[in-house]
């Protein structure tokens, strides 16, 4: 998972900052921001993503359970985007992707949980 969270952080900046039409826009919980918003929140995700690879690399204990729940939210804002933008494809691509993005969720909201029964045990 920090591999990933670091390769997606390397993905990100290059298509930020090099990429002129990606650039313009980016995503918060399923709605578009563009222009100088969008330029100016492109590093919180760059962020979000570089803290997952460092908790995930170091072993903290609320990576697990954070990581799960920014799925869920990942999962949320696609259906609220396929919803509202006009590039989206409606309900149905919305939940087909949700439940996408549901399954890492839940995945490592498993793991958390046997983790913490290891712990216990």
């Amino acid at each position: 998972m920090a591999v990933f969270c670091g390769a997606t952080v390397v993905f990100l900046v290059y298509r930020d900052l090099f990429i002129p039409e990606v650039r313009a826009v980016e995503v918060w919980f399923g709605f578009e921001v563009r222009g100088r918003l969008a330029l100016a929140t492109a590093p919180l995700h760059w962020a979000i993503f570089l803290v997952g690879a460092w908790g995930f690399a170091t072993a903290r204990p609320w990576i697990t359970p954070a990581a799960a729940a920014y799925a869920f939210v990942i999962a949320g804002s696609h259906l609220v985007w396929n919803l509202t933008s006009p590039a989206g494809y409606g309900l149905a691509s919305g939940l087909a992707q949700a439940l996408g993005f549901s399954i890492p969720g839940l995945l490592l909201a498993w793991a958390h949980r046997r983790s913490r029964e290891a712990a216990i045990a």
